[in-house]
């Protein structure tokens, strides 16, 4: 179905979607703003009743079927938002709708569409994947006559998608420019065919996440091409393939795409979270992350920038990825690998070059009676810039380093597993230990203890509270751990003898003792 731009217009200012989706609010970012030195709007379609701005596709759709479409019922394939806007809509419309979704969908999304479908909804659970539930949709419409709703390329979705623009003009007709996700493209169609008439002049960025850029793809090749996989973080973009009609008003009206990584969105979560106590979900805070991104990149200063919240129907789960990836967004964190000389007292050597940065976390294991490895994170004032001064200092005094900032690998998998089993029987003695939070604490630790005792394995993690948690060991030789207890003592730190753990027995402890 080919739909005129300025039909476009028509189905948006007549479409009935506040039967059930609500005029959300435009915020203004204050901390946000006065971070960046420009006004930072965001659109809060959080607020809708099912958290996400899938209810005006979904509804907008459904309400524009006749009453014999209608009477034999609709269907839809989602494991996500667009399954809670169908259930949503059609509990509303008093239409029976089936939903199909893959039978690994987890059971809190699964319990939310029934809750929003009530007794309209039925739930199909078929496959693995959604373009299994997807073909096995298709085939349920043409077998029983329901009307299939698409998530994104249909000319009414996409109208219902575009009354945000609609919203967002008449709150702030002045944003110079707006981010806006992308996933199969329906919201940034819908929005971008209504503001580039109305509004030519306001600028129209489409973000992506990196792992999913599927209008990038599509840009390249002259049409919408099926990418060989998707990255699931930011889930409410993970689309293999941008839908044909969505990409011809893309293509059309949006002026730039750019993409963003899953630390940068992690980094827009905590944006979002401090200046509104709202969780996004991942693709949810994506316009967010595009906004510092683009800021930083081009020097933009003194402009109005909108971005969209679009979800946030998000796991809990998911925070502690998300609390544990910010900073690396926010370039306020930096994690690297170093080689060290495996003697005593080296490691407070190394340490001490630091100088008085904050150490967010260290992994250390004796490796061998030459070198040592550790993963090293630390706490920056001054960026990426700050960074590569410190990493030229360390080279320069012989340290062997390797950033692994942007090491998916190693941030996701290999900072928790750096250590196993010693090469060679030692004395070890495993301690946990609380000390207080405070530049220098560490180094403290270190500096009490002397150099007198080789330390075998150290972990240290900082989690912004009040107590550092470390877990160490060391090389003490039986006639000298009377001797190290005195030290310890003088440290004044609450610590505990755990050589006996049995997770340290099992995972760590050296083949003597395994």
């Amino acid at each position: 179905m080919t739909v005129s731009d300025i039909d476009y217009l028509k189905k948006i200012l007549l479409a009935p979607v506040y039967d059930v989706a609500v005029n959300s609010d435009l915020v203004l970012l204050s901390r946000l703003t006065a971070e960046l030195g420009n006004e930072i709007y965001l659109k809060r379609e959080d607020q809708q009743p099912v958290k996400s701005f899938k209810l005006r596709g979904a509804y907008n759709r459904i309400a524009s079927l006749t009453e014999a479409q209608l009477n034999a019922g609709v269907v839809a394939a989602s494991a996500g938002n667009h399954a809670q806007g169908v259930a949503y809509s059609a509990n509303m419309k008093g239409v029976q709708a089936t939903i199909v979704m893959p039978e690994t969908t987890p059971d809190i999304k699964i319990e939310a569409v029934r809750r929003f479908g009530g007794q309209h909804v039925n739930i199909v659970l078929h496959g693995t994947n959604f373009d299994s539930a997807s073909q096995h949709a298709r085939a349920l419409s043409a077998e029983h006559g329901y009307t299939l709703i698409p998530p994104f390329d249909d000319p009414d979705v996409i109208a219902g998608q575009g009354t945000i623009a609609r919203e967002l003009l008449e709150q702030n007709p002045n944003i110079d420019t707006l981010f806006i996700a992308v996933g199969g493209g329906g919201l940034a169609a819908g929005i971008a065919v209504y503001l580039k008439q109305l509004k030519p002049g306001i600028k129209l960025i489409a973000v992506e996440s990196e792992e999913s850029a599927c209008f990038v793809a599509a840009k390249a090749a002259g049409k919408p091409v099926s990418l060989p996989t998707v990255g699931i973080f930011a889930d409410g973009v993970a689309v293999k393939l941008m839908g044909s009609e969505t990409f011809r008003l893309c293509n059309q009206y949006i002026d730039e795409v750019m993409t963003v990584s899953n630390d940068e969105i992690c980094a827009a979560i905590k944006d979002i979270f401090d200046d509104t106590r709202v969780i996004a979900e991942p693709a949810g805070a994506m316009s967010i992350a595009a906004i510092r991104k683009y800021v930083n990149e081009h020097n933009i200063t003194g402009k109005k920038l909108g971005g969209i919240l679009c979800g946030a129907n998000t796991n809990f789960h998911t925070l502690r990825y998300v609390s544990e990836r910010c900073e690396l967004g926010e370039q306020k964190e930096a994690v690297f690998a170093v080689k060290i000389p495996e003697h005593q007292g080296a490691f407070k050597q190394f340490c001490e070059c630091l100088g008085g940065r904050t150490i967010t976390e260290f992994n250390y294991r004796y490796a061998s009676e030459n070198e040592a490895h550790i993963f090293v994170g630390i706490k920056l004032r001054g960026g990426r810039k700050e960074f590569q001064l410190l990493l030229a200092e360390l080279t320069g005094k012989g340290y062997a380093c390797f950033d692994l900032s942007d090491n998916e690998l190693a941030k996701l998998h290999v900072r928790h597993m750096v250590g196993g089993r010693p090469p060679t029987i030692l004395n070890e003695v495993v301690f946990s230990f609380e000390f207080p939070e405070y530049p220098g604490a560490l180094l403290n630790f270190l500096n009490t203890l002397g150099e007198r005792w080789n330390i075998t394995l150290f972990h240290y993690r900082n989690h912004g509270a009040a107590e550092g948690l470390v877990m160490a060991g060391f090389d003490i030789p039986p006639d000298s751990r009377a001797a190290f207890d005195e030290h310890v003592a003088a440290l004044n730190y609450e610590y505990q003898d755990v050589t006996a753990n049995a997770a340290y027995r099992f995972f760590l402890s050296e083949p003597a003792r395994a």
